[in-house]
Parts: C-alpha cells; sequence; structure tokens
C-alpha cells in the first residue's frame, strides 16, 4: 500500500470513498504540497497512488473544483486555484483610472496583547499576541480607504521585519512570500456607520459623516482564520452594482 493510499484508508470509512479523496487532497493543498497556480498530479497519477478508479478521482475534484479550491484549465489540467483580491474592495467605490492599483500607506504597525482587540472571529487567544496595522488607501493624493487589519503574530511575525515600503500596495502576495500564509478566500460583511474623529481625520471628512464599513474575515485552504480587517469609505463615494437574472 502506498502512503497515499494509506492517508486514504485512514479517513471516515462511513464517507462515499470520493468524499474522503476530497479530504485528504483538500489537506496536501491546505498544506502547501501544491503551490497555487500549480498543476496537481494527472488524475491518472493520483488514481494510482491512492488505489481508486478514474470516475473516484473525477468526482473528487469536481467536488473541489465547485467548492473554488482548484480550477480546470482547458488543454492544460487542473490547478491550485489563486483567489484574486487585487480589485474586490474597490468594485465598491467610484474609482477612475481603470484597473490600476491604489497606492498604501502604512501609517501604524505594533505588535498587541490580544485582550487589547476589539472582538473579532479571528480566533487570537487570550494572552497571544497579534499585529495590527493601520493602513489608507490613496487614489491620486486623495484617500478613499482607512483600514484597521489584525494578523496573529505567530503565523505573521516576519511582517515586522520589513521595512513599510516593502509591504507594497497589495499584502496578500507579502503574506504568502514572507510568512508562507496563502488566502484562499474571503467573507465579507457591509454595514453603513458614521465617521468618528479617527475616520474623519484620515478620509478628510467631517466627524458623523455616513462611511460605508466593509468587515473582512480572510482564511487559509483549510478554513483557518488570518486576516480580519475593517475597511471605511465615505458612502458618498458607494456604488453598488448587480446584475439579476
Amino acid at each position: 500500500m502506498t502512503s497515499e493510499a494509506a492517508l486514504l484508508h485512514a479517513t471516515d470509512s462511513r464517507l462515499p470513498l470520493y468524499a474522503r479523496l476530497r479530504d485528504v487532497l483538500t489537506r496536501r493543498v491546505a498544506a502547501g504540497e501544491w503551490a497555487p497556480d500549480r498543476a496537481i498530479p494527472a488524475e491518472s497519477t493520483l488514481a494510482d497512488s491512492y488505489g481508486v478508479s478514474l470516475g473516484t478521482v473525477r468526482k473528487a475534484l469536481e467536488q473541489l473544483v465547485d467548492e473554488g479550491l482548484l480550477e480546470r484549465r482547458q488543454g492544460s489540467g487542473t490547478f491550485v486555484r489563486r483567489a484574486r483580491f487585487d480589485q474586490s474592495l474597490f468594485r465598491f467605490f467610484r474609482l477612475s483610472g481603470g484597473g490600476a492599483i491604489p497606492a498604501s500607506r502604512i501609517l501604524r504597525r505594533e505588535v498587541v496583547d490580544a485582550w487589547r482587540l476589539p472582538a473579532t472571529p479571528l480566533g487570537v487567544m487570550a494572552g497571544g499576541k497579534a499585529i495590527r496595522m493601520q493602513r489608507l488607501r490613496l487614489w491620486g493624493d486623495e484617500p478613499f480607504l482607512a483600514e484597521d487589519i489584525l494578523l496573529p503574530f505567530e503565523r505573521f511575525a516576519g511582517l515586522m521585519d520589513l521595512t513599510t515600503d516593502e509591504l507594497g500596495p497589495l499584502l496578500y502576495p507579502v503574506y504568502e512570500a514572507v510568512c508562507g500564509q496563502i488566502i484562499a478566500r474571503a467573507e465579507e460583511e457591509l454595514t453603513v456607520a458614521v465617521a468618528d474623529e479617527a475616520a474623519a481625520r484620515l478620509l478628510r471628512c467631517p466627524v458623523g459623516s455616513p462611511v460605508v464599513r466593509i468587515e473582512r474575515l480572510a482564511l487559509a485552504h483549510d478554513g483557518t482564520a488570518l486576516e480580519w480587517r475593517r475597511s471605511s469609505g465615505l458612502a458618498s463615494q458607494f456604488r453598488y452594482k448587480v446584475d439579476i437574472k
């Protein structure tokens, strides 16, 4: 029996075989055995390694594609899907200039005790440490998003050794390159509030101005919470568009 087949054999026998294989493959992706944008082994190779039929492999892979963990590329194979977040927040706010990436300015970066954090679903244990960053996003010279970002320190300690220039305008590629932490998906919740003194100062608006807040919980492939952020932008720049068919 191969080591792969042994892993499959150790899974819950009450589940269908394809579901057991799906869970094994999910754990391998979460462990980083296959990097994003890299092809996983061919279906025939997986079938031989795990001692299952091609039909079982295909059904397991279909589920992982449907769940967004993998993607099929015509003529190239099946790949670990890399989530695309570059423009995700900006779809809510009116910006001119096409697909350019707004500038980013880190205003504060510190390691804090968990008890000092606002209530979040990040999962930082009491007595633990977290990295807290305050960031301003600018379009031209005008601020349009103020962000509060929290990260578990034990996973992202390497960020504290970087200069603000090395952090750059996009954080997720840095998380992966420096800390080996891959953001696979995210959950977002949108609410309307008013600007407090801190937000008003950053967004250059009067205190009490209406703002839109987007809270995001970013997750690893295995569902581990890696980042929590709250982004606030002026409601006057907010837009919402959806195609209903």
